[in-house]
C-alpha cells in the first residue's frame, strides 16, 4: 500500500510539474500546493499528504488531458471522444432517443473518420433526427487547428449553397402570401436589372426560372465559350452513356458510311471538325475556387448594391433552355425578396430563423463575435495545411451566405419535411398544427424542374432550391432508389450538406404517426471540395435500417 500511495504521488507531481512547488500557480490559477516532506509530521503527516496527493491526481486528470498533443488522431484519440463525441457514444451515456441507433451511431461514426482521414478535412460535425427527433450529433476533429479547439455539436460553420434552400423559405412565404408572382419579369420588383436579349431576341427572367438555375445568368465563370462547350462536352457523354451498346455501334458505323460517301473538301473539314468535339475533351475547366469573385474583399451594403457585379453581363443560355447553376441568380432574388416584402433581406431571413427555432443561423460578417464559429482550412500548392484568405460574403448571403449548425439545419430539415408530409396525415389527424410552408408548396418545391441538373447525384433533378432524386426500381430484386431532397455547399474553406429522407408511408396507414416522418442528417466541414452527399445518404440509410428494425 505504501509503494502504490509513493506511485501515486511521484506521478501526480510529474504530471503537474510547477504546479506542485511553493509559490507558482496551479492548473486552474490558484495557488500550487508545496510538496510534502516525508519528514515533516510523521506517519500521520505522510499519509495525509499522500491521499491529498492521490485525490489530486484524480481531481487534475482532467486538466492534463485537455492539453491537446500535436498529432490529434494517435495520442489525442482520447481527448477527441472525450470532449467531441456526443449522444450514443461509447463514452457518454445515450440519450432516450438515440439507445435504439447504437449500431447505425457506430458505423456512421467510423464511415465519418474515414471520410475525414480521406480528405484530410481538419474538423467534421453531423447531426442525425429521425421522426422530429435528434438522436445524434458529434464533432470530429478540430474547429480551430491553431488553438486546439474540438469540433462539437454547437460549432458553426459555413453552410454555403445551403442558404439557397433557405431563400427559397422566404419567396415561398410570400408567395403563399399573395405577395410575389413567381412567373412576372423580375424587372416588375426590380426594375435596376435590366431587361435581357439573347442573340438579338428579347427574353424575360422570371423568379421561378431564378430559383431552378434556368436564367441564363452567370455563375462565377465569365467566359461564356469555356461555358458552352464544357455544357455541350457533358450533354454528348451523357447521351453516350444512355445509348445502348447495339444502338451506339450502329451510329458509329452510320458515320463510316457517311464517311465513305463524302468526297468534297468542305464535307471532310466538316467531318474532322465534327469528330474533333466528338472526341476531344474541353480545355480545362477553372474550378471555382480559381475564379476571383469567389474571393471577393468588398463589403457590400444591400442586395441591390451586389448587382453591379452581374446585371450588365450578357445571359449565356436562352432562359428556360438550359440549367446553368448560379448563386448570382440567388443575389437578385434576394433583391426580389426585399422588394415584395418591404423588409431588408437580412431582416426578413432573421424573422424566418426565429420562427424555425435557427437561433445560431447568422449571416457570416468579419466583425461581429460569433461564440463557436469554426476556423476555415485549405491546402497549398505545397500540401500544408494553412488558413483559408478573408473574403466578404455579403454580396452572395442568399446563395452561399449564412453560418450555422447542424442541429439547426436539422430544424430547418424537420420543418420542411413536417409541411411536405401533413397532407397525408390531416385526414387521420385534424389535431395536427399548420405547416411552416403549406403541403402544396412543399410538394411544388421538391418537384424536380425539366431541364436541370443535379451535379452532387446524376439520378436526380434540381426542384426550387432543393436536389430531389425519386423513387424508382427497374429490375426485381435489385437496386431500389429512394425518394430524398437535399443540397450540398462549397465555400472558401467549408463544405455541407442537408438530406432529407422521408419515410415511405402508406396513406392508409397513418392513424398512429404524426410527422415529421424520416430520418435528416446534416453535415459541415471546415475543408473546401468535399463531397459529402453520398456519405450523408449512406448515413441516412443505417439510421433508417435501424428505424425500421
Amino acid at each position: 500500500m505504501y509503494r502504490l500511495l509513493s506511485s501515486v504521488t511521484a506521478r501526480a507531481a510529474a504530471a503537474t510539474g510547477p504546479a506542485w512547488s511553493g509559490g507558482r500557480r496551479g492548473a486552474h490559477g490558484r495557488p500550487g500546493l508545496p510538496v510534502m516532506s516525508l519528514g515533516w509530521a510523521g506517519g500521520l503527516g505522510l499519509g495525509l499528504g499522500l491521499a491529498l496527493g492521490a485525490k489530486l491526481v484524480v481531481g487534475l486528470r482532467g486538466a492534463v488531458s485537455t492539453q491537446s498533443p500535436a498529432d490529434p488522431e494517435a495520442a489525442g484519440a482520447e481527448l477527441l471522444h472525450e470532449q467531441t463525441l456526443g449522444p450514443g457514444s461509447p463514452h457518454t451515456p445515450a440519450s432516450p432517443a438515440a439507445r435504439g441507433f447504437s449500431r447505425a451511431i457506430q458505423s456512421s461514426r467510423d464511415l465519418l473518420h474515414r471520410i475525414k482521414d480521406e480528405v484530410g478535412a481538419p474538423g467534421i460535425v453531423i447531426g442525425v433526427s429521425v421522426d422530429g427527433k435528434e438522436v445524434w450529433s458529434e464533432g470530429l476533429g478540430y474547429a480551430d487547428v491553431e488553438n486546439r479547439v474540438p469540433c462539437k455539436p454547437e460549432t458553426v460553420m459555413r453552410i454555403a449553397s445551403i442558404s439557397k434552400s433557405l431563400t427559397m423559405v422566404a419567396l415561398a412565404k410570400l408567395w403563399e402570401a399573395g405577395k410575389l408572382d413567381l412567373d412576372l419579369p423580375v424587372q416588375h420588383y426590380v426594375p435596376e436589372f435590366p431587361e435581357k436579349e439573347y442573340e438579338g431576341e428579347k427574353v424575360s427572367v422570371t423568379t421561378r426560372l431564378l430559383i431552378s438555375h434556368l436564367s441564363g445568368i452567370r455563375h462565377y465563370e465569365k467566359d461564356m465559350k469555356k461555358v458552352k462547350e464544357e455544357k455541350a462536352y457533358k450533354a454528348m457523354k451523357m447521351t453516350k452513356e444512355l445509348m445502348p451498346s447495339d444502338q451506339e455501334k450502329e451510329v458509329k458505323e452510320k458515320e463510316g458510311k457517311s464517311q465513305e460517301k463524302s468526297d468534297s473538301p468542305k464535307s471532310k473539314a466538316e467531318q474532322e471538325n465534327e469528330a474533333r468535339c466528338r472526341h476531344s475533351k474541353p480545355g480545362k475547366k477553372k474550378n471555382d475556387f480559381d475564379q476571383g469573385e469567389l474571393y471577393l474583399k468588398e463589403k457590400f451594403e444591400n442586395s441591390i448594391e451586389s448587382l453591379r457585379l452581374f446585371k450588365n453581363d450578357p445571359l449565356f443560355f436562352k432562359p428556360g433552355s438550359q440549367f446553368l447553376y448560379s448563386t448570382f441568380g440567388y443575389t437578385l432574388l434576394a433583391a426580389i425578396v426585399e422588394r415584395a416584402s418591404g423588409y431588408k433581406y437580412l431582416d426578413y431571413m432573421q424573422k424566418i430563423f426565429h420562427d424555425l427555432d435557427m437561433l445560431t443561423t447568422v449571416q457570416e460578417e468579419n466583425e461581429p463575435v460569433i461564440y463557436n464559429r469554426a476556423r476555415f482550412y485549405v491546402y497549398n500548392k505545397k500540401k500544408r495545411l494553412v488558413n483559408t484568405p478573408y473574403v466578404d460574403n455579403s454580396y452572395k448571403w442568399a446563395g452561399g451566405g449564412f453560418l450555422s449548425t447542424v442541429g439547426d439545419l436539422l430544424k430547418f430539415g424537420n420543418a420542411m419535411l413536417y409541411g411536405y408530409q401533413l397532407g397525408l396525415f390531416k385526414n387521420s389527424n385534424e389535431n395536427l398544427l399548420p405547416g411552416y410552408l403549406k403541403p402544396e408548396t412543399m410538394v411544388m418545391m421538391w418537384t424536380p424542374v425539366p431541364n436541370t441538373e443535379m451535379s452532387w447525384d446524376k439520378e436526380g433533378k434540381y426542384a426550387m432550391a432543393w436536389g430531389v432524386v425519386e423513387k424508382k426500381q427497374t429490375y426485381g430484386s435489385c437496386r431500389k432508389q429512394r425518394h430524398y431532397a437535399s443540397h450540398t455547399g462549397g465555400a472558401v474553406g467549408a463544405s455541407s450538406v442537408l438530406l432529407v429522407l422521408p419515410e415511405e408511408l402508406d396513406p392508409e396507414a397513418t392513424n398512429n404517426k404524426t410527422p415529421p416522418r424520416g430520418v435528416i442528417v446534416s453535415i459541415i466541414c471546415n475543408m473546401q471540395s468535399v463531397g459529402l452527399n453520398s456519405t450523408a445518404l449512406k448515413i441516412a440509410l443505417e439510421f433508417d435500417k435501424d428505424r425500421a428494425d
